[in-house]
């Protein structure tokens, strides 16, 4: 499977299908999830350390998560970078419809290692303050 593929999983089965099962299958065992740029005390831990671990935070994250709008997928873009065969970086513009009919985009890095076809840590710079990024 190529990088691009494996994203696309992870696309359909975190972001768009907030499906904790499917995030979760994704990962080793002992994979390993990062969110450095979450403060302290926010109800996704910034890690979390083996699949169970994962599936939980990642759960209640979907949970709680609060949407500044309808994701645009049509204008939402990505760009994939293959650093070697183990390991992508993901640069994301998610782009919210937002209810007063403007347009929110947030930016976000995310760095995947891969062991044996699953990720074995991924550290993910998102902000969590609202949409995270700029009204357009």
């Amino acid at each position: 499977m190529t990088h691009d593929e494996f994203f696309s999983r992870y696309l359909h089965a975190g972001p768009i299908g907030r499906d904790a099962n499917a995030v979760a299958a994704l990962f080793a065992e002992d994979g390993v999830f990062e969110a450095p740029l979450v403060p302290a005390g926010h109800h996704l831990p910034r890690l979390l350390e083996g699949r169970a671990a994962i599936r939980a935070g990642i759960r209640q994250y979907h949970q709680d998560l609060d949407v500044p709008g309808a994701v645009n997928i049509q204008e939402s873009r990505y760009c994939l970078h293959t650093v070697d065969p183990s390991t992508f970086v993901v640069e994301i513009d998610t782009v919210f419809d937002l209810p007063d009919g403007s347009r929110s985009t947030m930016s976000f890095v995310q760095i995947f290692r891969l062991r044996d076809g699953k990720i074995a840590r991924l550290r993910d710079y998102f902000s969590v303050d609202g949409a995270g990024g700029s009204v357009d």
